[in-house]
């Protein structure tokens, strides 16, 4: 916090520094910050989203609980999940991550 003080506060700069080099430094940091945090994040959010709308009946999927399931129906909010034979879960469409095709079933 007081390095940012001090960089966003600096008096005048003393002579042969450049007087926008505290800003240009921010600004780098931000961009930074940007390209290798928020944008991939924002990117993995977008597939994830795209993955939950494309939901199918008879889909392998993994909830954030970790339970392994096929879908059996899909409705508005939630999505109904079967676990075992004739075991059916309804579970939070927020809730299902990924599908379970490339983890090796046992």
């Amino acid at each position: 916090m007081n390095i940012l003080l001090n960089v966003l506060l600096m008096g005048q700069p003393t002579q042969g520094q450049n007087p926008y080099q505290g800003f240009i430094m921010l600004l780098l940091i931000v961009v930074v910050f940007y390209f290798f945090m928020i944008r991939p994040q924002m990117k993995r959010q977008k597939e994830l989203r795209k993955y939950r709308e494309a939901l199918q009946k008879g889909d392998k999927v993994i909830t954030t609980g970790g339970i392994y399931g096929r879908v059996d129906s899909i409705k508005d909010n939630y999505v109904i999940v079967e676990v075992d034979t004739n075991v059916r879960m309804r579970i939070d469409k927020s809730a299902i991550l990924r599908d379970s095709s490339d983890i090796e079933s046992k």
